[in-house]
């Protein structure tokens, strides 16, 4: 669970306004609910999001894991910490789509100083799981200032 709780600032509406103009918009991801520990996401399956093969890009399943897994870790940071950035990731793949509807369950499961650790569970709208992913963010800090020069 969460070490730290959401941050004042953390609601669906800031974290979505975050996503225009960068990759989560492009591909139209949406935050649906934020709570301590857990952030619930989705995304349309349109056709230029699918492999040559016909079938859902990979790519497509971790963009929305990874984002969904970012904004809690944002929404999660300690008190002064700057942002983070993923320093490890993996997905394990079960099924697949064409069309439809993504939903992606992020779960904390750790919220420490320097890292977290966020699961995702990606699923169809009928619930079939599709994926399991799991990544560790750096949490980052204010540099110091830099000491004057010795004279």
């Amino acid at each position: 669970m969460s070490q730290y709780p959401l941050r004042p600032e953390a609601s669906t509406d800031s974290l979505n306004a975050r996503s225009p103009g960068h990759l989560p918009g492009w591909l139209g991801m949406q935050v649906l609910s934020i709570t301590a520990g857990s952030l619930r996401a989705s995304l349309l399956i349109r056709p230029e999001m699918l492999a040559p093969n016909g079938f859902l890009h990979a790519a497509t399943v971790v963009a929305l894991a990874d984002t969904a897994a970012g904004y809690a870790t944002f929404a999660h940071l300690p008190p002064g910490a700057d942002g983070f950035t993923t320093i490890e990731l993996k997905t394990n793949f079960f099924g697949t789509l064409t069309e439809g509807w993504l939903f992606c369950e992020a779960s904390a499961a750790h919220c420490g100083r320097t890292t977290q650790v966020w699961d995702a569970e990606v699923s169809s709208d009928d619930g079939r799981r599709l994926a399991l992913f799991r990544c560790t963010q750096m949490v980052l800090w204010p540099k110091l200032a830099p000491l004057p020069a010795a004279v």
